[in-house]
C-alpha cells in the first residue's frame, strides 16, 4: 500500500531529535543513611529513565521470518504497533489498513540481536588510557562497583554495533582482572545523554566473576593472594563465607551497616543477581559448579568457555549457558584446547549456546560468528538449522539474562525489537537494513538522516558518515 506523506515523516524520525523526551529524570532515591534496617527495603539508587523513542505501526510482509526461538516462516507477516510485536504470521496474516506496510521479498527479519559480553562504553573508542574503567584492579574482590558507572554514553561503538550488527541490547560487564568485578548493566542500544537513559527496564544485574589466569596473574604480580588456581578459589569461598554471614545480619531484623559490595553478594544468594563467570577451562568449570552448590546460588552463564565441550552435558544438567566464540584461541594457555566445533557440540548435547563478542569489532558481526560456528558442526556432521543458530544469538542471551519474557524473540506482546536484513543474516553478504528498537526505528541503511552519530563523533571529519 502506498505511504502517505505524514506516516514516511513520521516513519523517518530522527532518533538524535528526540533525546529529550527519551531521557526523562527518574525518582529519586532513599536516605543513604548506612544504618539500616532489615526490613527495610534497598531502593534502586540508579533506576532506569529508559523511554522507547515514537515510532508508528509497521507490517513487514513477504519476509522470511526467524522468530528467535527455533522457528522459521517463509513468506510471512510481521506486525508491530505501540512499541509491541502484535502479530507473527504467514502470508494471510491481517494487516490494519493504517498501517505502514515494508515489502521484505527476498529479505530476513530476526529478533534484535544481543550480545551478552561486552565493555561497550566502560572501554570505549578511542581506546586510550584515559577510557580505560573496565578493571577495578585494586583488590581481587569488589563486588562494590557497578559498570554502569563506567559507561560513557558517547561511545561511537553503540552505533557501530546498532547499524552494522543489528545489536538492539547488550549486557556491559566489568573486566576479569578481579575474582569479583563488580556489577554487569544490560542496556538497550539507544542514543541516550546517560547511562540510565539507556538501562533496559527491570533487567536484572549481574555479577561479573572470573577464574583461572587473569586473577592470578594480576594478584599474583602484586605478591598478594591469589597467586594460583587454588587461590583464587579459597579468596572466593572466603568471601562468599562473608556474604553469608551479611545476610543473616541483613535478615535478623536488627539493625546493620550497609556494605555495598555484600549487598551484591546477598543478591546473588537471594537469586535476584545472575553470575556471569569469566571461565576457559573445563575443569575450572565444574569447581566453579561444585562451589555454586556449596553456597546455594546459581551460575547464569561462563563466558569465553572455550573447553565447554569437554563437559557438555555437565552444564546441560545444571541448565548453564556457554558463551563462546566461534573460533578465538590460543592467545594464552587456558584458551589453547579450544575447537571451532566447540558450540555445534554443546548445542547438539541439548546445552545452551550463546554466541558473543567481547571487543567492538565483533559486536558488528555476530552474524557471521554463528554462521561460522554452524559450518563448523556441519563439517563434523550436525546439521544446525539457520533458525537454530539464530537463537544462539537472541533468546539464549535474553533467556540467560533473565528478559527472555520482554524481548529476544518475535512474539506477541513483546518489545518490537528487531533487525530487516538485506539477505539471509547467516550470509557473509547481509547486513542490517533497517533496526527497530521498542518499534522505533533507530536505524536505515537507506536514509542517512536515520544513522545515529555519537556526540563525541560530532565535527569529527571522516567518522560520524561511516555507519
Amino acid at each position: 500500500m502506498p505511504i502517505s506523506n505524514a506516516l514516511r515523516s513520521a516513519y523517518l524520525v530522527l532518533p538524535l531529535a528526540l533525546m529529550a523526551c527519551s531521557n526523562a529524570e527518574g525518582p529519586k532515591t532513599a536516605s543513604s543513611d548506612p544504618a539500616t534496617k532489615s526490613s527495610e527495603k534497598v531502593p534502586a539508587p540508579f533506576p532506569s529513565t529508559y523511554k522507547a523513542y515514537p515510532g508508528v505501526a509497521t507490517a513487514i510482509r513477504n519476509v522470511t521470518i526467524y522468530d528467535g526461538e527455533g522457528g522459521k516462516i517463509d513468506n510471512g507477516v510481521v506486525f508491530m504497533t505501540g512499541g509491541k510485536i502484535s502479530s507473527v504470521g504467514g502470508a494471510d496474516a491481517a494487516i490494519p489498513a493504517d498501517a505502514m506496510v515494508i515489502d521484505g521479498t527476498g529479505k530476513f527479519v530476526t529478533p534484535g540481536i544481543i550480545d551478552i559480553h561486552s565493555h561497550l562504553g566502560d572501554y570505549p573508542t578511542p581506546s586510550v588510557e584515559a577510557h580505560s574503567d573496565g578493571n577495578e584492579a585494586t583488590s581481587p574482590t569488589t563486588p562494590e562497583v557497578w559498570a554502569e558507572h563506567s559507561v560513557w554514553p558517547q561511545d561511537p561503538g553503540f552505533s557501530r554495533a546498532l547499524a552494522n550488527g543489528g545489536i538492539t541490547a547488550l549486557q556491559v560487564l566489568p573486566g576479569s582482572a578481579n575474582l569479583m568485578g563488580g556489577r554487569s548493566v544490560v542496556l538497550k542500544n539507544v542514543y541516550a545523554r546517560t547511562v540510565q537513559g539507556m538501562k533496559f527496564p527491570d533487567a536484572p544485574y549481574g555479577l561479573k566473576m572470573a577464574c583461572g589466569e587473569n586473577p592470578k596473574r594480576v594478584y599474583g604480580a602484586k605478591g598478594r593472594m591469589p597467586s594460583t588456581r587454588m587461590g583464587n578459589i579459597a579468596v572466593n569461598r572466603q568471601t562468599w563465607i562473608k556474604a553469608q554471614e551479611y545476610r543473616k545480619k541483613r535478615d535478623s531484623g536488627k539493625d546493620f551497616t550497609r556494605d555495598i559490595g555484600m549487598e551484591t553478594l546477598a543478591g546473588v544468594l537471594d537469586g535476584d543477581i545472575s553470575i556471569q563467570n569469566h571461565c576457559y577451562r573445563a575443569d575450572e568449570m565444574a569447581i566453579v559448579l561444585d562451589m555454586a552448590k556449596e553456597f546455594g546460588y546459581k551460575v547464569s552463564t561462563f563466558h569465553h568457555a572455550v573447553e565447554s565441550y569437554k563437559i557438555a552435558d555437565l552444564l546441560r544438567d545444571n541448565k548453564v549457558c556457554s558463551a563462546v566464540w566461534a573460533d578465538w584461541w590460543g592467545f594464552k594457555m587456558e584458551a589453547y584446547d579450544a575447537i571451532p566445533e566447540n558450540a555445534a557440540i554443546l548445542h547438539n548435547s541439548g546445552a545452551c549456546v550463546i554466541i558473543h563478542s567481547d571487543d567492538e569489532n565483533q559486536i558488528q558481526r555476530l552474524n557471521q560468528e554463528a554462521a561460522k560456528a554452524q559450518a563448523d558442526g556441519r563439517r563434523m556432521g550436525f546439521n544446525i538449522s539457520d533458525a537454530e543458530v539464530i537463537k544462539w544469538l537472541t533468546y539464549n542471551p535474553a533467556m540467560a539474562l533473565g528478559i527472555s519474557d520482554k524481548t529476544g524473540s518475535l512474539k506477541p506482546g513483546k518489545m518490537a525489537d528487531l533487525v530487516l536484513w538485506n539477505g539471509n543474516p547467516l550470509s557473509v553478504y547481509s547486513r542490517p537494513g533497517k533496526v527497530w528498537i521498542d518499534g522505533a526505528l533507530m536505524f536505515d541503511a537507506s536514509n542517512p538522516k536515520i544513522r545515529p552519530v555519537s556526540d563525541f563523533e560530532l565535527g569529527q571529519p571522516g567518522e560520524g558518515d561511516v555507519k
